[in-house]
């Protein structure tokens, strides 16, 4: 069985609304000026807190969720904390899922080593893959949404510098939104969500780039498969190899707390 527990309810107080979008009520054809909501899937990890950051100046009230599906260390959700809060999302909750139960991944077993170095997922899906989580996470994520009446769900997926995994194609993420639109109530509606996947093109540089011209302070973020307790990073794994090649690249000083 999976049980999924939604903790750590973390209310933050909103604050003044500067941008008003029309959207349809649930009933009757007048418009409302109510700011719509977003759900953005917040790991603690640098594009989660790019994803939410982008959001939030595109004029949404942001509702982070983060999600503990087993994963080898608690750092990124630790992290998840801060960021939601000096971003200024709207409310934080953690949800549990233990896919770790199932293992099949170096991020979820213990007994499998995390790999070292770079081009991990070239020519082959990389032991780092955790089977389906990203379909999970989404779905939970979806659940919430349906109940807050957001009109978007937020998710860091990324087709260029990527490790391979299948559920950050393009191609999967317009099915998971046609799916959502044919099994939840607001789609049957004629309300559906859109999955917003604003870092799907870009490479780590623009990623950086776009986050640090948002005001996003970096070193409060962790990416490494393998951080320790005070999240610093291992520098060894391909999450390490692909975030500094990213700063590089983005011509700015790597802020990561290496171990």
């Amino acid at each position: 069985m999976i049980l999924v527990d939604f903790k750590d309810k973390v209310q933050i107080k909103p604050r003044s609304l500067r941008y008003h979008f029309p959207i349809y009520k649930d009933k009757g054809p007048t418009m409302s000026t109510t700011v719509p909501k977003a759900v953005i899937l917040l790991s603690g990890g640098l594009d989660s807190a790019t994803c939410l950051a982008i959001a939030k100046s595109q004029g949404y009230d942001c509702y982070a969720l983060s999600v503990a599906y087993g994963q080898r260390h608690t750092a990124e959700l630790n992290a998840s904390r801060h960021i939601a809060k000096v971003l200024g999302a709207q409310e934080h909750r953690l949800a549990r899922v233990e896919l770790g139960q199932f293992g099949g991944s170096a991020l979820t077993d213990a007994g499998i080593d995390v790999p070292t170095g770079e081009g991990q997922g070239e020519g082959h899906i990389p032991i780092t893959y955790v089977p389906a989580r990203n379909t999970v996470m989404l779905s939970v994520a979806l659940s919430w949404a349906e109940v807050l009446k957001a009109r978007a769900i937020f998710v860091g997926v990324n087709a260029v510098d990527y490790s391979g995994y299948p559920d950050c194609r393009p191609e999967y993420i317009a099915a998971f939104e046609k799916m959502a639109h044919l099994a939840t109530k607001t789609g049957v509606e004629g309300l559906p969500l859109k999955i917003e996947t604003p870092l799907i093109t870009l490479s780590k540089a623009q990623i950086i780039q776009k986050g640090l011209a948002l005001g996003i302070d970096y070193s409060q973020t962790v990416t490494c498969y393998q951080a320790d307790e005070a999240g610093r990073a291992c520098g060894e794994c391909e999450a390490c190899h692909l975030r500094r090649k990213g700063f590089e690249a983005a011509g700015v000083p790597d802020p990561t707390r290496y171990q």
